[in-house]
């Protein structure tokens, strides 16, 4: 065995060894325990402890025979990240261990902001191109435009560059520097050669991510689409509702369809501003009996009695679920559209000291009514089926996920990503519209109860 590996082996003894003692083995004792005799549950957790050292032996000498006889020499790190990614990986789809530069993408995504310049970026011709810069962000102001591709990043060239990739060499601390540079075409219709290239030294900047938008349709109905729930969701849920109230609406479409989640306590407040009354928005429920955790909404909120509508789908998950799960139990709002995805379960994120993270189901959250919405691929249950359920062809919907995407250029006013007469009918919130404009719904959605 190779030095590392006995001292995997004795830091793992060690550490295992301290709450065998503490839950009431030799060292600590227990009332009416014959002294120097262990007792039963001490006796029971000494064996547990023996068949967990033996498999983790397993483990380095596993991590031992690859050192020491493997054809090349092995990254031991990288080795230990895989066992501890493996391990992880048999306990649920959810769970996850993530390495130092994912658990920080990670982070940011979840905290609505990161270090950047500001960018929205998609495939094209194999290359890194600009879909569209976002309002307000540093590449915004200089200039980078909508088709601008990507040719190198930092003076180095961008080709075969995947997405992900390059959002890391792209993001960074903010104030510092990044160099872009992108290839540019006076027309769409413009040949190959015509295309220029053009440099930008961007300083990067804490970039929030936009989770809300809004809109007013026709007849006083207010739209309003939250794409994932982030620490800044509420705030700005908050800001784009004070927007639509004073342009006057009779009623609301609240669209949660492709949201895959995100922050429980984001969801949990932007269900409480419709409900009011104190009333049971979801609880979670973990391996012990005793860690239920109930989170209620207000006594008042300010919008319990705007009518409603939600609309979910079978990419609405988590987060979309506790709000349209809500909303069914207490008769609060319609849900339309088709069944949502079925992720009930609560992520806990756990820092490792490497910079590493550990993301672990502790619990499994319900419904008011004690529904729990977690999918059942055997038996092909979970989700919440809509009132109103409507099926949209999957290429539809995946053309109406590109259409919403909002394109900025400035001086002009956002547009969709695609062409006009690309576009396709949006039947779901076509149909949501007819029914908040139908009054012999209006009592229903209204949500009284």
């Amino acid at each position: 065995m190779s030095q590392l590996a006995r001292v995997i082996t004795a830091a793992a003894l060690l550490g295992a060894a301290v709450p065998v003692a503490g839950e009431g083995g030799v060292a600590a004792g227990r009332a009416g325990a014959r002294p120097g005799r262990p007792t039963a549950a001490a006796e029971g957790a000494a064996r547990s402890s023996d068949k967990t050292y033996e498999q983790l032996n397993l483990l380095v000498d596993v991590l031992s025979y690859i050192q020491e006889n493997y054809v090349e020499e092995a990254d031991t790190q990288q080795l230990i990240y895989g066992a501890a990614s493996g391990m992880v990986h048999t306990l649920d789809p959810f769970s996850q261990f993530m390495e130092p530069g994912v658990n920080r993408e990670i982070k940011a995504e979840t905290e609505g902001q990161f270090g950047g310049i500001g960018i929205r970026l998609v495939m094209k011709d194999d290359w890194l191109t600009v879909l569209t810069p976002l309002p307000g962000t540093p590449a915004y102001r200089l200039g980078l435009l909508p088709n601008d591709r990507i040719v190198e990043i930092d003076g180095e060239s961008a080709k075969d560059l995947q997405v992900t990739d390059a959002l890391e060499k792209l993001r960074g601390a903010r104030g510092t520097k990044v160099k872009v540079t992108v290839m540019r075409w006076p027309d769409r219709e413009a040949s190959e050669e015509a295309g220029v290239t053009k440099t930008f030294e961007i300083t990067r900047e804490n970039i929030k991510i936009e989770s809300v938008q809004q809109r007013k349709l026709e007849s006083g109905i207010g739209y309003l689409r939250i794409s994932e729930f982030s620490a800044h969701t509420l705030e700005d849920f908050r800001a784009a509702m004070e927007r639509l109230a004073k342009e006057g609406i009779s009623g609301l479409i609240l669209d949660l369809r492709y949201n895959p989640g995100g922050l429980l306590t984001a969801a949990v407040d932007v269900a409480s501003s419709f409900l009011g009354g104190n009333k049971l928005v979801v609880y979670t429920q973990g391996r012990r009996p005793d860690s239920r955790q109930e989170f209620r909404s207000d006594a008042q909120a300010p919008y319990q009695d705007l009518p409603l509508i939600v609309l979910v789908n079978e990419s609405s998950a988590s987060g979309a679920e506790i709000i349209a799960g809500a909303m069914q139990d207490h008769g609060r709002a319609l849900l339309v559209g088709s069944r949502t995805y079925g992720k009930a379960s609560v992520q806990s994120v756990i820092p490792l000291p490497d910079s590493s993270g550990l993301r672990l189901t502790i619990a499994r959250y319900y419904t008011p009514n004690g529904r729990s919405i977690q999918r059942d691929e055997k038996k092909k249950t979970g989700g919440i089926t809509p009132d109103m359920d409507i099926q949209v062809a999957r290429d539809v919907e995946g053309r109406l996920y590109s259409q919403w995407e909002l394109i900025y250029e400035p001086g002009k006013k956002p547009a969709s990503a695609v062409k006009k007469e690309e576009t396709v009918r949006d039947e779901v919130l076509e149909r949501a519209v007819e029914l908040m404009k139908a009054k012999d719904v209006l009592g229903r959605i209204k949500g009284k109860g």
